[in-house]
């Protein structure tokens, strides 16, 4: 099996919905990670975040949820995201919880799993950005993750040159396609 995954879901194209995705971005470009844990992109997933939860030791899911107040961050343990049954409001926690039912549910080891969440603003904009109340509040989220992960010995240390959220944020906005070299006839 392999160590630990930081796994960001969400959808970018609904502003706050993509704050997971944007944070483990964010913790990737701006700190040096070690080579026991890898960072995911795992937008809306589904069912391909199964393999994460039997393919690793850890998982930690950084995400949205419905307690609190907007920017409110919260850790969840897998067992207290599904005491919360239909409590459960956004459709990140819903696609979270039941693939960790159905894991539970298979004869296979599973991971240990932990879910970092913040609770949006506002998330039915179509729009590639976060909001004010969320980006206000995104450190609060990097530091609730790097405690999350220092707990379990994964200590990662800034790296020299800062990336912002803005320019995050930017990157997937505006994607670059890579150059496009021909293949040669022979």
């Amino acid at each position: 099996m392999k160590k630990n995954a930081l796994v960001g879901i969400g959808n970018i194209m609904f502003c706050d919905d993509g704050l997971g995705i944007y944070a483990a971005e964010y913790i990737r470009q701006n700190f040096h990670i070690p080579p026991d844990l890898d960072i995911v992109d795992g937008g809306t997933l589904g069912f391909g975040m199964m393999t994460f939860y039997q393919e690793y030791e850890r998982v930690f899911i950084l995400s949205t949820t419905s307690e609190g107040k907007s920017g409110d961050v919260f850790c969840f343990s897998k067992e207290e995201l599904l005491e919360q049954g239909t409590v459960r409001q956004s459709a990140n926690e819903v696609e979270v919880a039941q693939m960790l039912e159905i894991c539970s549910i298979l004869d296979e080891e599973m991971a240990y799993v932990e879910i970092v969440a913040m609770k949006p603003h506002d998330i039915i904009p179509v729009i590639a950005d976060l909001t004010e109340p969320v980006k206000a509040a995104f450190p609060a989220l990097i530091e609730k993750s790097l405690q999350t992960l220092q707990k379990h010995n994964i200590i990662l240390t800034p790296k020299e040159r800062c990336v912002s959220l803005d320019e995050v944020i930017h990157a997937y906005a505006n994607p670059v396609q890579p150059s496009h070299t021909p293949i040669s006839e022979g």
